[in-house]
């Protein structure tokens, strides 16, 4: 059997952009490292107006269909794990309070719980992120697991947030 890796190239654009410029080839948490490689990103995109950064984030949840489409075809593997551009997005997508609520963007206490609740959403998979997971496949079945945990963790973020008392 192949091992799928070997079918990727970083030369390639979609595989590069599927792993996260290759941070979702880590040996371990490849998901983990795919989201610590999305922050220096994240920090150009919440330097936009708010609308700005919407529609940045939408049209890389949509190309991301493709990225990640073609990347898995290619790898003959359904989701494989170095396949990490959806964290990217839901990461993206989670953060998205930031720059709506006009809070600095490197404000530590922000991106660590925004981070936390993100992975957690993308590994626990409550429903319906499991439920999506399992039944939706291709490109969008990549995406939207991690888009409906960027939302739910961007929901938890703004209850937290709330109840600790960081909005003024």
């Amino acid at each position: 059997m192949t091992n799928p890796l070997s079918l990727i190239s970083l030369k390639n654009p979609w595989h590069l952009l599927a792993t996260g410029f290759g941070s979702g080839l880590s040996p371990i948490i490849p998901g983990t490292m795919g989201t610590l490689a999305s922050i220096p990103l994240y920090f150009l995109l919440v330097q936009l107006p708010f609308p700005a950064y919407v529609i940045a984030v939408v049209i890389c949840c949509i190309v991301g269909i493709k990225i990640c489409q073609v990347t898995s075809d290619d790898m003959k593997v359904h989701d494989h794990g170095s396949i990490v551009w959806d964290e990217f997005a839901g990461f993206w997508i989670t953060m998205g309070l930031v720059p709506l609520l006009n809070i600095p963007p490197t404000d530590w206490k922000w991106l660590l719980t925004g981070f936390i609740l993100f992975r957690f959403f993308d590994m626990v998979k409550p429903w319906p992120i499991g439920w999506l997971d399992k039944r939706i496949h291709g490109g969008l079945g990549i995406m939207i697991d991690d888009i409906v945990a960027g939302i739910m963790a961007g929901i938890a973020l703004y209850a937290i947030a709330r109840y600790a008392g960081w909005l003024v």
